[in-house]
C-alpha cells in the first residue's frame, strides 16, 4: 500500500502546485492587460485598447478554470490546515485578479473613447505616472504570492496609500482643468474614470497581500490596519519611521 499512498501524495502536491502556477499565469496576463491599457490610453492607440477589451475573456476563463480546480480539490481531497488555507487564498486571489482585469478593461474603454478627442500636450502623463505605480504594485504583490513572503506582502500593501495620494492629486488636477476651461469637462471626466479604475486596482493588489498573510499565518487581516498587521504578525513595535 505504501507506493499507492506515495503516488496519491505526490499527485495531491502536484494539484496544489498546479493551481498556484495557474494563479501566477493569470496574474501575468492581468499585468499585461494593465500595461497594454495604459499604453493605449497614453498613446491614443484605439486598436490596442480594443485588443485589451477582447482579451478580458481570457482572464475570465482562467478565473473559472482555477475556481473549478479548487472546488475539485476541496471535494476530493478534503484539505485541512495549511492546504485548505492555500486553496482558500487562491480562490480569493483569483477573484481580485479577475476584478483587476475588469478595471484594466475599463481603462481600455476610456482609451478608445479618449482617442477620438483632442489630446492634451502631456499625453495624459498624470495617468501614466499613476498607472506605472499601480502596475508595479500588482507585480510586487504577485511576486510575494509566488514566494508566500509576508514581509514583502506587507511592504507592498503600504504602496496602496501612495497610490491613493496620487489618485487624489489627479482628481484635484482634473477638477482644476474643468473649472478653468469647461471645454475640457468631457475629457477630464474620462480621465477621472481611468484614474478611479487604477485606484481600485491598487485596492485589489492590497487584498492579495492580505491573503498571503492569511495563508502563512492563518489570520484574517482584511479589516486590520497595516500598523496592526506589522505589530501583531511581524512583531514590529516602533513605527515612527513610517
Amino acid at each position: 500500500m505504501e507506493p499507492m499512498h506515495t503516488h496519491i501524495s505526490h499527485q495531491y502536491n502536484a494539484e496544489l502546485e498546479d493551481i498556484r502556477s495557474k494563479v501566477l499565469q493569470m496574474g501575468g496576463l492581468v499585468e499585461h492587460q494593465i500595461e497594454q491599457a495604459l499604453r493605449a490610453l497614453t498613446s491614443g492607440d484605439t486598436l490596442l485598447g480594443e485588443a485589451v477589451i477582447m482579451n478580458d475573456a481570457k482572464v475570465n476563463q482562467l478565473d473559472v478554470t482555477i475556481d473549478e480546480e479548487c472546488n475539485h480539490i476541496i471535494a476530493r481531497r478534503q484539505p485541512a490546515a495549511s492546504d485548505l488555507r492555500l486553496v482558500m487564498a487562491v480562490i480569493k486571489t483569483i477573484t481580485d485578479l479577475e476584478r483587476i482585469g475588469d478595471e484594466a478593461e475599463k481603462i481600455a474603454r476610456m482609451a478608445v473613447k479618449l482617442a477620438q478627442e483632442e489630446r492634451p500636450k502631456n499625453n495624459y502623463a498624470e495617468i501614466g505616472a499613476l498607472g506605472s505605480h499601480v502596475r508595479d504594485m500588482v507585480h510586487e504583490a504577485l511576486d510575494a504570492f509566488a514566494r508566500m513572503d509576508i514581509e514583502a506582502a506587507v511592504k507592498t500593501a503600504h504602496e496602496d496609500r501612495k497610490i491613493d495620494q496620487k489618485y487624489d492629486g489627479v482628481m484635484r488636477q482634473m477638477i482644476t482643468f474643468m473649472m478653468e476651461d469647461p471645454r475640457t469637462i468631457t475629457r477630464a471626466l474620462d480621465v477621472i474614470w481611468a484614474a478611479r479604475a487604477l485606484e481600485r486596482i491598487g485596492d485589489h493588489a492590497r487584498n492579495i497581500c492580505e491573503y498571503i498573510v492569511y495563508f502563512v499565518k492563518g489570520k484574517d487581516v482584511r479589516h486590520t490596519t497595516l500598523e496592526q498587521i506589522e505589530r501583531d504578525i511581524l512583531g514590529r513595535e516602533d513605527k515612527n519611521t513610517r
